[in-house]
């Protein structure tokens, strides 16, 4: 045992002193092929020195070799381990070092360390007879020692995952407050903290593999080895977009495999931007509406209306009162404690409604005046209104010189002072809201020689862009259409509302947009008693129509009484398993809400059993459409009946029509009809397109299926 405890100890002395020359001396070494293989093998073998190092440290400072002198043989041999294990692990790292992508400087200070360790651990091998005469001979080495392994390991992990990985967690983060999709900036809001939670951690300036780095805006633009990352001439759109789509197994695809991976939605920012024209300074809403790239930053950004508020709702009653036939106060969202307040009829506002709305003052986040007699004096009303976001007093009668009321409007994003006596001296009390990002100021007394200076006063906003409010009318807001059940077995009666007086509301069941003239007109509750989609839409003489609001029903003649899925869903949406089909509840066009099934590499396959037979003639699929999330129309589907599952036929196969370009998301029933048939076992099957379809941007990636409900009629 001694011969070969010498011969260890031995090998460690001659492989540190190999080390320490290596790492004096070694600036220029190039590393063969083989000593590559082994030089990757240092993150395995690592963890052996740090587990034995520990142990030894708490073996040498609690156990007494005094009182216990047969301890002192595997005290020797512990600490003879991690001495081989440590010089052997610090040269596999210098091997590792000498690959190309690693910053000599960012490395230095890991490689010194863990070299360190090495020699601190050699030397105690070597004089740990007169180390072990004082107990806190091995309490001071002991400490080096884990401070040594602490500092080696950080830098490690900063290197291979990041900076400050390791104390990430318990470290406080800078973090600004959430950006609203009026406020982001494309590529500083959407898509450079993309490149930073997928792409930074193998492109730093500690490990820059293929010579790229991305940690600032110039050294993203030039590129690595292989060139610039991007290229919208292309028709690939170059580098960035062709390692993304490789196979995941392909040594290029970026991310590398192992690696938390880039999104659908996330691959398709990447891609629009890119096709663009890359700009690094445009904002989300210089985009056009209908812009590609815009509906998915909608789905990255709140906006004002659905932003998370976490003040406390206001009292219903006192909402409920503040209403009137031309003063509207509601909720900006579904189940938003965020209120949004209009203003409807010039001859009917009075400054005493603005002093009412105090009581709901916290809660409201949009205000619009357009067009009403609003006084300087009044504004000392809305300045009390501390959350208040979005607030017009276009045409108005305020002269200006009261505008500093609004200065504790620290949340305001959008202010519209079009068509007033405004001045530019005026707005200088402005200049410190934080968040302002609109000032219109189309038709004031603001000259356009003043332009130049109030855009250096207000550097973050953009200013009289896009809002002319005298030939603004004013427009109907959308009717409510009562209730949330949307799947029925027996007919249901829907009521519509509306806020204003006087609104007349029309509809259809038929999926056609309903107008004034031909329209039914709602006068009682609505029947409904099939499957179909209600539309309505409010019109009122000298207003503009509302917008059209609608909502699908669905009839479910029969219920399963049990359902059992042949293959499990994607465990992402596995919805609540096989009962998800024909639960009656709707999913919507969230795709992550938990009411859909998710099927991508498997077709959704279920048996659904009657105790009684059912008398059968159609089967719907009720399907989402997200093209951004790779989710299409089923690319078949398929119904089989009969009385027990070993007689089963074909009753229906459907091909859905799939689309032809890119669309937002949507909602999609199908129906398999065929004829009238009892039935007691029904198997139905929706197969995902293997391929996306060639135009999209990612054409070989597979497709979803996404199911929430299997209506039977």
């Amino acid at each position: 045992m001694i011969r070969w405890k010498n011969l260890i100890y031995n090998t460690s002395f001659a492989l540190n002193c190999l080390l320490f020359f290596l790492l004096v001396f070694g600036a220029n070494m190039k590393v063969p092929l083989y000593m590559q293989v082994i030089g990757r093998m240092h993150p395995l073998v690592l963890h052996f020195p740090i587990v034995l190092l520990v142990i030894v440290i708490l073996w040498e400072i609690l156990v007494n070799e005094k009182s216990h002198p047969a301890l002192r043989e595997p005290g020797d041999w512990l600490l003879l381990s991690a001495v081989f294990t440590a010089v052997v692990a610090a040269l596999m790292g210098l091997f590792l070092s000498k690959e190309a992508g690693y910053d000599k400087d960012a490395i230095a200070f890991h490689k010194w360390t863990g070299v360190g360790i090495s020699l601190i651990t050699l030397g105690w091998f070597a004089f740990r007879n007169s180390i072990r005469n004082k107990k806190i001979n091995a309490v001071i080495l002991g400490a080096i020692s884990l401070c040594g392994i602490v500092m080696a390991g950080d830098q490690g992990a900063n290197i291979t995952h990041g900076e400050n990985f390791l104390l990430a967690p318990v470290t406080p983060q800078k973090t600004g407050p959430d950006v609203l999709l009026e406020d982001a900036v494309v590529y500083k809001d959407l898509i450079r903290p993309i490149l930073e939670a997928k792409c930074i951690t193998c492109h730093n300036s500690n490990k820059a593999k293929g010579e790229l780095i991305m940690e600032t805006d110039k050294l993203l633009l030039k590129g690595g080895k292989n060139g610039k990352l991007w290229d919208s001439t292309e028709a690939g759109f170059g580098l960035l977009m062709k390692r993304i789509h490789l196979p995941l197994e392909a040594k290029e695809h970026m991310p590398p495999k192992g690696k938390p991976q880039l999104s659908e939605e996330e691959i398709k920012a990447l891609y629009y931007w890119i096709k663009e024209g890359a700009d690094l300074t445009k904002k989300v809403t210089e985009l056009s509406a209908t812009d590609s790239l815009r509906m998915i930053a909608t789905t990255f950004f709140k906006t004002v209306e659905t932003d998370n508020y976490t003040f406390a709702a206001a009292d219903e009653a006192t909402v409920k009162k503040l209403n009137t036939d031309y003063l509207v106060v509601s909720p900006v969202a579904l189940e938003s404690p965020a209120l949004g307040v209009e203003f409807y009829g010039a001859s009917f506002y009075k400054g005493d409604q603005l002093k009412e709305l105090q009581k709901v003052g916290n809660q409201v986040v949009t205000l619009n005046l357009n067009k009403m007699p609003v006084k300087d004096e009044d504004l000392q009303y809305i300045s009390s209104m501390i959350n208040l976001r979005k607030l017009n007093l276009s045409f108005t009668k305020i002269s200006g010189a009261s505008l500093s009321q609004l200065k504790n409007l620290k949340e305001l994003r959008q202010l519209s002072l079009s068509g007033t006596a405004v001045k530019a001296a005026d707005l200088q009390v402005l200049k410190d809201l934080p968040k302002l990002a609109f000032l219109y100021i189309w038709n004031t007394l603001v000259k356009d020689n003043d332009m130049a200076a109030l855009q250096k006063q207000f550097p973050t906003a953009q200013i009289g862009k896009g809002f002319r409010g005298d030939t603004m009318i004013v427009k109907l807001n959308v009717p409510v259409i009562e209730g949330d059940k949307q799947v029925f077995t027996n007919a249901i009666g829907i009521n519509l509302k509306h806020y204003i007086k006087g609104a007349r509301l029309n509809y259809t069941l038929d999926g056609s947009e309903p107008d004034s003239l031909n329209s039914p007109v709602y006068k009682d509750s609505i029947l409904i008693n099939k499957t179909g989609v209600l539309k309505t839409k409010a019109f009122l003489q000298g207003w503009g129509s509302s917008d059209v609001v609608s909502k699908n029903y669905y009839r479910a003649g029969y219920v399963a009484d049990s359902v059992r899925l042949v293959d499990p869903p994607n465990k992402d949406y596995k919805g609540s398993g096989g009962i998800t089909i024909s639960d009656g509840v709707k999913g919507d066009l969230d795709f992550k809400s938990g009411n859909w099934l998710g099927y991508r590499d498997t077709s959704l396959v279920a048996y659904m059993y009657f105790n009684n037979p059912a008398t059968l003639s159609s089967v719907s699929f009720s399907t989402l459409v997200n093209m951004g999330g790779f989710i299409m129309p089923p690319a078949r589907l398929e119904v089989w009946g009969g009385t027990t599952i070993h007689d089963l036929v074909l009753l229906k196969k459907l091909i859905p029509p799939q689309p032809d370009s890119l669309k937002s998301a949507y909602l999609m029933v199908f129906d398999c009809n065929f004829a009238t048939k009892k039935i007691s076992v029904l198997k139905v099957v929706a197969k995902p397109l293997p391929r996306l379809p060639a135009w999209h941007p990612a054409k070989k990636q597979k497709a979803w299926v996404f199911i929430d409900e299997v209506f039977l009629n």
